[in-house]
């Protein structure tokens, strides 16, 4: 018989996704990069709105691509891995889902800025908010995972090597 996996603790998982975020710095560039070549943008602010959905499209196939293998490379440093509820590996379909659930992490402060007409600084305090409070939230779980895995049916799990 075997336990029940764990969840990670809320500070490995947020330290998971700040590097995650991190790392994504380079796949930003890369994509910002080959959009600018290909698309001959001379100004960043032309076709920002292009770009933005390119990046969608290259964060989303980064995660779905990832998830469905069980890990991203921030995930594997902090021996979190991400399965479905019954503990198997995610389907592609699956990772979709949680990719689209995870913008609960950034949309709300997003469309809260953009709608009082909020900018710089205040925006930030909004956004840092925002992630403290989703993040807490995972309190009241029943198995402390964040609420956007609940809704996609996902769960992170502690793969920590096991001590002798």
């Amino acid at each position: 018989m075997s336990l029940p996996p764990t969840t990670p603790s809320l500070l490995r998982r947020m330290a998971c996704w700040l590097y995650e975020g991190m790392l994504l710095f380079g796949v930003v560039f890369i994509a910002g990069y080959l959009f600018g070549t290909l698309s001959q943008t001379k100004n960043a602010m032309d076709n920002r709105h292009a770009l933005q959905a390119f990046l969608f499209v290259i964060f989303g196939i980064y995660f779905v691509w990832l998830w469905s293998k069980g890990q991203t490379l921030a995930m594997k440093t902090w021996h979190i891995r991400v399965l479905d509820q019954s503990g198997q590996p995610l389907s592609q379909s699956r990772a979709l889902l949680r990719y689209l659930w995870s913008w609960l992490w950034v949309l709300p402060p997003l469309v809260l800025s953009w709608g009082l007409n909020l900018k710089g600084g205040e925006s930030i305090v909004i956004f840092i908010g925002w992630v403290a409070i989703w993040a807490i939230l995972s309190r009241f779980h029943p198995r402390h995972q964040f609420w956007h895995d609940a809704l996609a049916g996902t769960q992170l799990v502690d793969e920590r090597p096991v001590k002798p």
